[in-house]
């Protein structure tokens, strides 16, 4: 672990936080955040943040069809232990640089994932491939350049229908689908194909990333132009740990910009979050960030800079023709989605990765969707943690989400 004030450690903390979600007050420096950044908890999800807080946890793995070996845990049932009739299966996908305790870092009174418990749902927390807890392959280890050769695409076409496949056979019922970020991106994408939609009761989208090229994060859209991500990849630093050496030295260059100020980094990446608690980051940084694929942050670096929803650009026409079919990548077109597919999107007015004008093109790509089918919730003073961080996110987004869910069935 880096010291308090090295010349690094800007980039440690910061990247906590690129395209997930703030662990900061309103105006924190990068040595105050990186005192207290510990390496990530060593016990699993169940023990360490469910169990602890009189709940029953059971761990579960499901592995991809590509070979991946996905950790997900189920929370069958409320804090009191008690079954009271049919317990409807939910999912819960995390975002980027994150894991399934995205869900769990509340307290239990206010988390998602222990207020859907307590009300009554089953509920599954799956980790997306390359996380902590997700690690494992069939025949590769992390240490292998192939294990990392994956974009976002293949959570779409792996990751996502083996988790779903494995509740749905686990309880024999169609689980519901609540996704912050980058788990909104990776189902709309499968929706727009057509994949997924009759597997699902429904499904929420919170802070939900769909298009990509107004987001107004300073340090998000400056990593992108300067292609960080590529040059990354281009060196051979296939996995993206926010902790490695390589990173850090490849962000230094960032806090040099001109216009960025590298002390509110709440500001920098999410947008201004209007109701995080100081005691939420201990818990924050105990177990995040997360790994992922330098090719996932190369893909959403494309889709900044471009402005469209499309497959990984390999930048050639021979490689594109090749995993494609043609020479372009292939587009996910949103307003190719079911009309009756029962949706429950949630924005925030303050969010600058799922930017207002973002959210607002995937609603005109929606237009056309059932009334009765789809809930907007727009929250003004919201940014892009608040909605998986927040202290009063119970009152103002959990308890109508959940409303919703109960009327579903």
């Amino acid at each position: 672990m880096l010291k308090k004030g090295s010349s690094e450690s800007f980039i440690s903390v910061t990247l906590l936080i690129i395209y997930c979600g703030s662990v900061a007050g309103t105006r924190t420096t990068f040595s105050d955040v990186l005192a207290a950044l510990p390496l990530p908890n060593g016990d699993g999800i169940c023990k360490s943040m469910v169990e602890s807080r009189g709940y029953v946890c059971e761990e579960h793995t499901v592995t991809t069809k590509d070979g991946y070996i996905l950790s997900i845990q189920r929370i069958p049932v409320g804090q009191t232990g008690k079954v009271s009739g049919n317990r409807i299966p939910i999912l819960l996908q995390h975002g980027l640089l994150m894991d399934a305790i995205t869900w769990l870092l509340l307290a239990p009174d206010k988390a998602l994932a222990f207020l859907l418990a307590d009300n009554g749902f089953d509920v599954w927390l799956p980790s997306t491939r390359g996380t902590k807890y997700s690690r494992g392959h069939t025949s590769l280890s992390p240490d292998d350049k192939a294990y990392w050769d994956w974009s976002w695409d293949e959570l779409v076409l792996n990751d996502l229908p083996a988790t779903i496949d494995y509740v749905h056979d686990q309880t024999g019922q169609k689980p519901h689908y609540v996704g912050h970020s980058l788990g909104t991106l990776i189902v709309l994408a499968a929706f727009s194909k057509d994949q997924l939609i009759d597997k699902v009761r429904s499904a929420t989208l919170l802070s939900p990333v769909a298009y990509m090229g107004q987001v107004t994060s300073p340090l998000a859209r400056i990593a992108a132009e300067k292609e960080i991500a590529e040059a990354l990849y281009r060196l051979g630093k296939h996995e993206f740990d926010p902790r490695g050496e390589a990173v850090i030295k490849f962000f230094k260059v960032i806090c040099k910009t001109p216009g960025v100020d590298c002390t509110n980094l709440l500001t920098s990446f999410t947008g201004k979050n209007c109701c995080l608690n100081s005691s939420i980051v201990d818990v924050f940084l105990e177990n995040e960030p997360q790994a992922t694929a330098t090719k996932t942050m190369v893909h959403l670096a494309q889709m900044i800079r471009q402005g469209t929803i499309t497959t990984y650009d390999y930048k050639d026409k021979d490689e594109n023709e090749k995993h494609y079919g043609q020479a372009t990548p292939l587009v996910y077109n949103m307003t190719s989605i079911r009309k009756d597919v029962p949706l429950y999107l949630s924005y925030g007015g303050a969010d600058a990765l799922a930017d207002v004008k973002d959210v607002q093109l995937l609603l005109d790509s929606l237009k056309d969707h059932d009334r009765d089918k789809m809930v907007v919730q727009y929250r003004e003073d919201y940014a892009h943690a608040d909605f998986v961080m927040a202290e009063n996110a119970e009152e103002v987004v959990y308890d109508p989400l959940i409303d919703y869910l109960k009327q579903q069935g």
